[in-house]
């Protein structure tokens, strides 16, 4: 039984039910010794998704949990990643929410340059934000993913995930079929070996 004088705050709806899919990729840990926290987390299983060196010079090591959606990269200040198709709806999206989000930009020699990627790259076009707490929030635009990224079977988080992809999917097909110059009556197949193959980070079909 609770206690009467108790009290509890009220249950909310949620209000996402039409919104942008927001799915958290990335959790980036603080550690010390990057070298060190590397070995330790490929000691347990972990994939090593990458290790690179960015365009503003700083280190990106990510790895991945065995059966894991998710994924912890590791650096100096803890971040979360948001990973969305459409960068601009998203941060839309959030400033209608009363969110106080960034302009959206992207990474160069010297840092952060104001607007999208303009090769509009998977991963390239990003945007930030913190909580009340001063948790850090990064918003990064994926539709294809990199080799290795993602294991076994395609998924999608919801419906709008889905229709997203087949529109990319229809829009290669059409030009696809321009340099064909005929109509593909197996374009099913097209799309479904298209679609597998963007999530997978492969080489798409032409």
């Amino acid at each position: 039984m609770s206690d009467p004088g108790s009290r509890k705050e009220p249950a909310t709806r949620s209000t996402n039910t039409q919104g942008v899919d927001m799915k958290l990729e990335v959790a980036v840990l603080p550690v010390s010794d990057v070298d060190r926290a590397k070995r330790f987390y490929s000691e347990l299983g972990w994939r090593l998704d990458a290790d690179f060196t960015r365009a503003d010079g700083s280190r990106a090591v990510q790895l991945t949990p065995p059966g894991s959606p998710a994924s912890i990269q590791l650096n100096s200040a803890p971040l979360y990643y948001l990973v969305v198709s459409d960068i601009e709806a998203a941060r839309a999206e959030l400033k209608a929410r009363g969110v106080d989000v960034s302009e959206v930009f992207h990474r160069g020699a010297k840092g952060r340059i104001r607007g999208p990627d303009p090769e509009r790259p998977s991963y390239g076009s990003l945007a930030t934000f913190s909580d009340p707490d001063g948790n850090a929030w990064l918003v990064q635009q994926v539709t294809k993913r990199l080799p290795g990224r993602v294991d076994g079977d395609t998924t999608f988080a919801s419906s709008r995930d889905l229709a997203s992809a087949l529109r990319r999917a229809a829009a290669a097909h059409g030009e696809h079929e321009k340099r064909t110059g005929k109509h593909d009556d197996n374009w099913p197949d097209w799309y479904a070996d298209y679609i597998v193959r963007e999530q997978a980070g492969q080489d798409l079909p032409e």
